[in-house]
């Protein structure tokens, strides 16, 4: 049986704007040790349910849990989740360590760990700069370090390689498979579907608030050379 304490669960999410159904009783499961990708077309619902699950818009139907606990009930979040999710969100005139050491205070977490996850991301040498002066590519490793100051079971990262150059990129594959190695639940969205293959033991795909297919990678792509085929036949409905 399948230890799901560790789980991220989406359970029957239901999200109603009007008269619209934005996310129509949306259910997966993001597991322990492995990554599982959140892919979709613009619009389909992703960062819906992504935000549903950080607590950051309230669904109107469903459950959204971290181990069976909602985002809001943990006293220090970071500890338990670290999420990188629309862009740095710190002041462009301040600087790099102070930025992390701000995030870090207010979740009690020590500033010696400002100084690790630098070191984690390749940014010890931007730790005096000021956030404005970041490339994008320094600035989704700037969120990835706030990400990891906790050291969180649950990792939800959106649009990760988003900026990231190739050598970036490749670092980013390594970082990522580190984090499942050691026992974390990585949820990850991402467009570029090359890197997702790349990297993901798991899939789901959204389209039009619905989840139209979920598995193992190896599964999901079944017989089509790529998970961009996959991709475009699901949601395009080609052959």
């Amino acid at each position: 049986m399948t230890n799901t304490t560790n789980n991220i669960v989406i359970s029957h999410l239901c999200k109603r704007y009007g008269e619209k159904d934005i996310l129509k009783e949306v259910s997966f499961e993001a597991k322990q040790g492995r990554i599982t990708a959140f892919l979709g077309p613009n619009g389909a619902g992703k960062s819906s349910t992504l935000r549903i699950l950080l607590g950051l818009d309230l669904c109107s139907t469903g459950t959204a849990t971290f181990g069976g606990r909602k985002y809001v009930t943990f006293d220090t979040p970071l500890k338990v989740v670290g999420a990188a999710f629309d862009g740095i969100g710190g002041t462009p005139s301040r600087r790099v360590r102070t930025h992390l050491n701000i995030i870090a205070q207010s979740n009690s977490i020590p500033f010696r760990r400002v100084s690790e996850v630098l070191e984690k991301v390749g940014l010890s040498e931007k730790s005096k700069a000021r956030l404005g002066t970041l490339s994008l590519g320094e600035g989704q490793r700037l969120g990835l370090a706030a990400a990891l100051l906790g050291d969180p079971q649950y990792l939800v990262l959106d649009e990760p390689t988003n900026g990231l150059d190739p050598t970036g990129i490749r670092w980013f594959r390594k970082f990522i498979r580190q984090q499942s190695d050691m026992g974390k639940t990585v949820l990850l969205s991402s467009h570029l579907l090359s890197e997702v293959e790349a990297v993901a033991d798991d899939v789901v795909i959204i389209n039009h608030g619905k989840i139209i297919a979920t598995g193992e990678l190896q599964h999901v792509m079944k017989n089509l050379e790529s998970l961009e085929d996959v991709f475009f036949s699901l949601t395009e409905g080609g052959a």
